[in-house]
């Protein structure tokens, strides 16, 4: 029987080539699960909405632990092209801009403690609050509620890829009642928050089901820090790995958001998505047919050598870069604009604040457990204290 060999967590990127090579679509015998590695693959996947289905937990789902199953990730459409209508003004360029002054300021009151310490956990310090304030605070989430928000977060990413949600019932069932709290208090008192817009909202005259409000808030949940904070985090991980880039950027801050883009594509923080096919359909000859579970692996393509020249290089001055990080199609991620500013803006601070940035030679960094993002638990970082 033909098992789908297990990744090393913080360097799955050998595995993948592997795969690539001998299996770029492999169905796991065992799982019953088809695994895409090659970038064209990958793509073909995530665009072709008809053929491979992000609908998961039926048509018609009503159960409030199905916290995702009515959610913009995990609908077709029609539906979907109606509800991400409803959040799109919230994340256009413009509306994300006008974050800036908030997310700068958090930044600096989340670095000013450790500036003049030479050393901290830059996870713990920065990357990891200041995506889950931001995110917070766009959907009215009081201060007090951040860390168990993030607890919540943590649990949902930890399952693996297609897993259904009833790995975790108590966290799903613990983000369904709180999420329940939080609509009927904006019921009684809108706000100038996001649930409370969502609220407001209307398609075709109809408000959002229960259901819908709340796939909508497990999803700004999730999507709004976990990709963040690993994208922060990889970043700096990629930096100091490549000698003079981090001189470089500081040199030049114009081209940190090109060096932002090849961290996506590099160390993609999210390495997978789950499809299922809709009808019978090929990929590289391989017949798959309708019903079938697909995991199409985002690390994977993001390394594939025919379309990035050098692929295991880091490389801040690539060009084109037509990384697959933030999805393709109709489900491209909707938080792309506001993940590219916290982490232009973070990264920006951290290069001009803590000169000589380098990870702690001795640390043993540890994986985050989830096969579907990628990022470290912890980066103990140092650098030269005024």
């Amino acid at each position: 029987m033909v098992h789908f060999p297990a990744l090393e967590p913080l360097n799955p990127f050998p595995q993948y080539e592997a795969m690539r090579r001998s299996d770029p679509v492999f169905q796991d015998e065992e799982t019953g699960v088809w695994h895409v590695f090659g970038y064209d693959d990958v793509q073909r996947v995530l665009s072709e909405h008809a053929t491979f289905s992000s609908r998961m937990g039926g048509d018609n789902p009503t159960e409030t632990g199905q916290l995702f199953a009515a959610s913009l990730i995990n609908t077709d459409p029609p539906r979907h092209r109606q509800l991400r209508s409803l959040v799109t003004q919230a994340f256009t360029p413009r509306s994300v801009e006008a974050l800036a002054p908030r997310i700068l300021a958090l930044t600096h009151e989340l670095l000013d403690p450790v500036v003049a310490t030479g050393s901290t956990d830059l996870i713990d310090q920065l990357a990891y609050p200041l995506p889950v304030i931001v995110i917070a605070e766009l959907m009215g989430i009081p201060a007090a509620d951040r860390d168990r928000f993030k607890q919540w977060s943590d649990m949902i990413v930890s399952q693996a890829p297609g897993a259904d949600e009833s790995g975790h019932p108590d966290t799903h069932r613990e983000m369904a009642e709180y999420f329940m709290g939080m609509i009927e208090e904006r019921r009684r008192q809108p706000g100038s928050d996001l649930i409370s817009a969502l609220l407001a909202a209307e398609i075709d005259g109809q408000k959002l089901s229960v259901i819908e409000l709340l796939g909508f808030c497990a999803l700004l949940l999730v999507a709004g820090n976990e990709t963040t904070t690993n994208l922060i985090g990889n970043a700096v991980l990629c930096f100091a790995e490549s000698p003079g880039t981090a001189e470089r950027l500081v040199a030049d801050p114009a081209l940190l958001p090109q060096a932002i883009e090849e961290v996506l594509r590099y160390r993609s923080p999210v390495q997978s998505m789950y499809r299922i096919s809709a009808v019978d359909t090929t990929l590289r000859d391989r017949s798959i047919p309708a019903g079938s579970p697909l995991v199409a692996w985002i690390g994977s393509a993001n390394r594939d050598g025919d379309q990035f020249p050098d692929p295991d290089v880091f490389d801040v001055g690539r060009s084109p870069n037509r990384h697959l990080a933030f999805g393709q199609g109709i489900h491209f991620c909707l938080g792309a604009p506001l993940a590219r500013l916290e982490a232009r803006i973070a990264l920006q601070a951290v290069l001009s604040r803590l000169p000589g940035l380098a990870v702690d030679p001795g640390a043993q960094l540890e994986r985050m457990e989830s096969t579907i993002v990628y990022g470290v638990k912890h980066l103990p970082v140092s650098w030269q204290a005024g």
